[in-house]
């Protein structure tokens, strides 16, 4: 469906991710991500209209807990809960309000405190939302003691070996790139180098996948603000750092989902179908795209998803990957920040944390890993059970990227410092400054921002 009116990025904030380990809990995570989104916007909390709180694991009305930290202005917070994809479900919904005229500003963050090892069900006197997806599995490819996720995606990894000769190194060159982008960004849970030997080398979890093509589990948090073009007219010295969200879909599976194929399993129509109908809305098509950010939960996914956006001709994308069109000096650079696989994964601040990456890209800000010439960055989220969401980015003033230094960054950034190339925090008076003046409470804060600045 075409926008009704433009909806744009203006801040955006996150956390380092770091080993689930329960040291740091979700009301710190989520106040240091707001924090430094607001600080970025140059708004207040009285600014903002409308909440999304986007987590999977938690108690009902997290959200409320967080935003409270920020405000208690009375304004509607909504909890927001799509397995992977909830970061960018919520970024979805906070565009439905802008477009359809239910708010000017909208304050979207995520954050997830988690567990060790793999993901885990919650609700076992239950059925589970994936339990007919399991069965299908179990029918027509097995079980194994491996992770559940780890088992499905492999398997589609290799029906993609079966049906178009892909090597298990395709999939650990996949992995290597997304460890080698991992170095330059502050913010990734691994900053570790490989060698294709050494991803090939470790631990096997489910062929072809092995350790290292398996993104962990995270604790970690992301915030962004998304503005009317009435709110951003009213600043505009704002529009050079806003971000146009210039085609968007959110989709969910069609009935090819259980045709028994392990690779339309996992969710593969419905990423296909979002990605043409969020580049239609932008006037793009994919051979514009030099930068995204995708769902690679596991190498073998992010194979997947380069056919289903259409990055590679159906069936090709390991030689897409082969000939090193997947990084810097390639025909696009895939997951700058390192993706899931290095950067981490916490589910609910993951589409959120794609989305900081893509506008520092488009700001020129990401000065030490930028793809530079760049007019156009893609992003896709996506959840098994299912849900996708796949979004093209422009920058709001229609230019292209260029580098910025960091010195004029400073002038610019509402925390004094680049925080595209820095993981830093923010001080006492600046968190003051955005916080509500007119309905704060120090008894909704208790000690976070003391915890917070501790750590930072």
């Amino acid at each position: 469906m075409p926008s009704q009116s433009p909806a744009y990025v203006l801040g955006v904030g996150m956390t380092a991710f770091m080993k689930p380990r329960g040291k740091v809990d979700y009301t710190e995570l989520g106040f240091e991500a707001g924090i430094k989104a607001l600080l970025d916007a140059h708004v207040n909390y009285d600014d903002i209209d409308q909440g999304v709180a986007c987590y999977c694991y938690g108690d009902s009305t997290c959200g409320q807990r967080v935003f409270y930290q920020f405000g208690m202005t009375s304004i509607p917070i909504y909890n927001v809960n799509n397995n992977c994809s909830t970061g960018s479900t919520g970024i979805n919904l906070a565009r439905t309000m802008v477009q359809g005229g239910m708010a000017n500003a909208v304050l979207v963050v995520g954050f997830e405190k988690m567990e060790r090892g793999s993901l885990q069900a919650k609700w076992t006197d239950r059925e589970s939302p994936t339990g007919t997806t399991g069965r299908m599995m179990a029918e027509t490819r097995g079980v194994t003691n491996a992770p559940g996720a780890a088992q499905m995606f492999g398997n589609a990894g290799r029906e993609y070996m079966e049906k178009y000769g892909a090597r298990a190194e395709d999939f650990a060159e996949i992995a290597r790139v997304n460890h080698e982008h991992s170095r330059r960004n502050p913010y990734s849970q691994f900053r570790d180098v490989y060698t294709l030997e050494q991803v090939l080398g470790a631990p096997m979890v489910h062929a072809p996948l092995t350790k290292l093509q398996c993104c962990p589990t995270s604790d970690g948090g992301a915030a962004a603000v998304i503005v009317s073009e009435g709110f951003l007219e009213k600043r505009p010295e704002l529009r050079g750092q806003a971000v146009l969200i210039a085609g968007q879909c959110m989709a969910t599976d069609a009935p090819s989902l259980f045709d028994r194929s392990a690779i339309n399993l996992m969710g593969f129509e419905m990423t296909v179908r979002a990605a043409r109908e969020a580049m239609a809305q932008a006037g793009v098509r994919p051979g514009d795209v030099r930068v995204c950010e995708v769902h690679d939960c596991f190498s073998a996914n992010e194979m997947l998803v380069l056919d289903a956006l259409g990055l590679a001709e159906r069936g090709k994308a390991h030689e897409m990957v082969r000939k090193g069109d997947i990084t810097y000096g390639g025909r696009v650079v895939v997951n700058p920040s390192g993706g899931l696989i290095s950067k981490g994964h916490p589910l609910g601040a993951t589409g959120i944390a794609q989305l900081s990456e893509l506008t520092w890209q488009l700001r020129g800000w990401a000065n030490n890993r930028l793809v530079e010439g760049c007019a156009v960055a893609l992003q896709h989220n996506l959840g098994l059970g299912g849900a996708v969401v796949v979004t093209v980015y422009k920058r709001a003033d229609g230019a292209t990227n260029s580098r910025v230094e960091d010195n004029i960054i400073h002038q610019k950034s509402g925390v004094g410092y680049n925080p595209a190339v820095v993981a830093k925090g923010f001080t006492k008076a600046q968190a003051d400054s955005v916080r509500s003046k007119k309905h704060r409470s120090d008894w909704a804060l208790q000690d976070v921002a003391e915890k917070v600045e501790a750590r930072l």
